[in-house]
């Protein structure tokens, strides 16, 4: 398998569009995940993020290890905090939280897992992560103690920039789990037209049109957490996919 930045670079490339699952490990059941992970493997799922807002100690790890046994899949660590790194994955997105003014979350905690990851097997990305305005106050807001952005494209698309001058990998807009709106199409479209790098979007997508809207704007990977946990079905809703052609697997 190549690794998770240079697929998802080559993906881009070609037009290809990818999809993550985000799994909660305080929220997912481990006795209930090999009949997930089937629904999974089924899907055009590209990649397994794991991670939230908050989690339990040691709580990533043995879901990361369980996913192991049943899934290929690349499984790639999306941290609330420093808590949440295990070298049991295969890549993490070091988020830096541009979009707000909390020092802990633009470098704090990386310092702290600096220690960590000095001499790390994981694949680590550094992801500029953009929190955006989506309707209701979110897990992310309220744990990071920071103010979305508001709905003004020229100031996250300039935030934006200002994260890939700085050196990061991917570009992540969050509305942020439990959000009423998705990020919307005209922001994904301003920020995709001036970046040179690939661009995750995530949070409020529940439905197929939603998905489709997403990737028409602009977006190489969208990630979709609250949809699958509440509705199973959902996977249903993705199988015109596969025949379409449109996304690729990283296997």
């Amino acid at each position: 398998m190549k690794h998770v930045l240079e697929h998802i670079k080559a993906s881009v490339v070609i037009n290809k569009k990818l999809l993550a699952i985000l799994i909660d490990p305080d929220k997912q059941n481990i006795e209930a995940l090999p009949d997930f992970i089937t629904l999974i493997k089924a899907s055009v799922i590209t990649y397994i993020f794991i991670g939230g807002s908050t989690v339990e100690a040691q709580r990533t790890e043995t879901l990361v290890l369980a996913l192991k046994r049943l899934t290929d899949l690349p499984l790639v660590l999306f941290p609330g905090d420093v808590t949440q790194i295990t070298e049991a994955a295969d890549a993490v997105l070091f988020l830096s939280l541009i979009s707000g003014d909390n020092p802990d979350f633009l470098i704090g905690k990386h310092v702290k897992a600096a220690r960590l990851l000095r001499n790390s097997n994981l694949e680590i990305i550094p992801t500029g992560y953009l929190l955006l305005e989506s309707g209701a106050e979110t897990a992310v807001q309220r744990v990071t103690k920071t103010q979305p952005l508001k709905n003004c494209k020229h100031t996250i698309i300039d935030t934006a920039k200002a994260g890939e001058l700085l050196g990061l990998q991917l570009i992540y807009l969050e509305a942020g789990s439990g959000a009423v709106n998705p990020v919307s199409g005209h922001v994904i479209k301003g920020v995709k037209n001036d970046l040179n790098i690939p661009l995750i979007v995530g949070g409020g997508i529940r439905s197929k049109q939603q998905l489709d809207d997403a990737y028409a704007a602009g977006a190489d990977l969208v990630v979709i957490g609250t949809a699958f946990e509440n509705n199973n079905s959902f996977f249903e809703e993705l199988e015109s996919y596969s025949i379409s052609g449109r996304f690729l697997k990283a296997r």
